[in-house]
């Protein structure tokens, strides 16, 4: 395996400290190595809500599916994120996507990012998973003045049919949302939930669906002769089609196609203490799940369990000293933005990557000239809900049943990032750009 990033953003140093392996053991997830040789009708790469999604689905259709993880279950973003269970999925605005796509395939998108919370709402409900559940859509917040949501509020109605809620400043403390924000709007679709909770649950199902799921078994290589064929350290896998679901954990040669058409980018994440009520009021007794307007924004929720939950986008660097200095800064932001916890201890910490993809929208479909085999990934920070509908599809596709519409913008592959290997360097500038916008 071929990886753009270091070792250290790999390792098992940048979960020690995660919150959602407090509720949800890493133990509880390890599943054995494949060994020996096996087979399968599909092969899954990635055991993630992608993989797992994507495999379930397809075992509920009496297909047999293998998945391999480098890891266990969740090893990667499915387990690391913020678990914020909303719309998105792309990172282009409105206007990029009707310029390159046309306004009816952007529509088709957007619906799609809609869907995709129902989806995960449905699993959820049917598989009777537990995940701590929350909030009533998504409030985004200003963070100057000048942010006006207006236009966002007819975008929202025209993408998504439903009318959001615009708030005052003077209206934000009464409804729990104290702090230095200048206004806000709330979208009624979305919802907090734990990943790791609400990944156990799809594990679980997938098993008991049929599906066989093997950890610590990276595929390091992928032949094709009559059928695919996976090679891992103590074993092989036959299948005759083949999805990779490994988004921003990708590596460059499995298979070679991936090489250059993904970008990963880190995203940190802190927890605090238990607060008390005292302190809650002192500062955020919301219970929706929100973020502010910057590019590199801060999303945070107050979870059931009364425990704030505060993340970032940036870091560049993966390194010890660099998880350091994201630490540091990430808890520097916390007490800018909520001052009146300045004193509360935040013992959970941890970071993962999200996935870029040039035309910042995701992918799922078929890799060409791969005949049989699928990917999806690039969901630019919002795998919850897409990567999870992402499967979904995939399996559709897989299966020839077109019960579901994939987007025609998630069918077009990825064009590559220029530099190779090196593309992480492209990050420097475009992160100097969006610093200097969020001033």
């Amino acid at each position: 395996m071929r990886r753009i990033f270091s070792d250290h953003a790999y390792s098992d140093d940048r979960t020690a400290k995660s919150y959602w392996s407090q509720t949800v053991s890493d133990e509880a997830l390890k599943r054995p190595q494949l060994t020996g040789a096996q087979t399968a009708d599909v092969a899954v790469i990635g055991a993630g809500f992608t993989g797992l999604s994507a495999a379930l689905a397809l075992a509920e259709q009496g297909i047999s599916v293998t998945v391999l993880d480098a890891g266990f279950p969740g090893w990667g973003a499915s387990g690391r994120n913020g678990g914020f269970c909303c719309l998105g999925g792309a990172k282009a605005s409105d206007k990029m996507l009707d310029r390159k796509h046309g306004k009816p395939a952007r529509l088709a998108y957007r619906r799609a990012e809609a869907d995709a919370v129902q989806h995960v709402a449905t699993q959820l409900e049917r598989h009777q998973i537990e995940a701590d559940t929350h909030s009533n859509g998504e409030t985004q917040l200003a963070h100057k003045a000048s942010i006006q949501f207006d236009d966002d509020a007819r975008a929202i109605e025209e993408n998504y049919g439903v009318t959001p809620t615009l708030h005052s400043k003077q209206e934000l403390p009464a409804l729990g949302m104290s702090g230095h924000f200048h206004s806000a709007i709330t979208t009624p679709v979305g919802f907090g939930l734990n990943p790791r909770k609400y990944l156990a649950g799809l594990l679980k199902a997938a098993e008991t669906a049929g599906v066989k799921i093997f950890g610590q078994s990276p595929v390091s290589k992928i032949d094709r002769a009559q059928a695919y064929s996976l090679k891992t350290p103590q074993g092989t896998l036959a299948a005759e089609q083949l999805i990779i679901a490994t988004n921003g954990y990708s590596s460059e040669d499995v298979p070679a196609w991936m090489a250059a058409r993904y970008m990963p980018a880190q995203s940190s994440v802190l927890v605090t203490r238990e607060l008390t009520d005292t302190e809650i009021a002192s500062s955020w007794s919301s219970d929706q799940a929100a973020y502010d307007s910057r590019t590199l924004l801060h999303y945070f929720r107050l979870m059931p369990n009364r425990r704030f939950l505060f993340g970032m986008r940036g870091g560049l660097m993966s390194s010890k000293s660099a998880e350091t200095r994201n630490k540091s800064k990430i808890r520097a932001d916390f007490e800018a933005m909520f001052p009146a916890w300045a004193e509360v201890e935040t013992p959970f910490y941890w970071s993962g990557m999200v996935c870029l993809s040039t035309g910042l929208t995701p992918f799922a479909g078929p890799i060409p000239e791969m005949p049989g085999a699928y990917a999806g990934f690039a969901y630019h920070g919002n795998g919850v809900a897409m990567g999870s509908y992402t499967g979904a599809l995939l399996a559709d596709q897989v299966l020839g049943a077109r019960k579901l519409q994939t987007p025609k913008l998630m069918l077009q592959p990825p064009k590559r990032f220029p530099l190779g290997p090196a593309r992480r360097a492209l990050m420097y500038g475009i992160y100097a750009g969006a610093a200097l916008k969020d001033l």
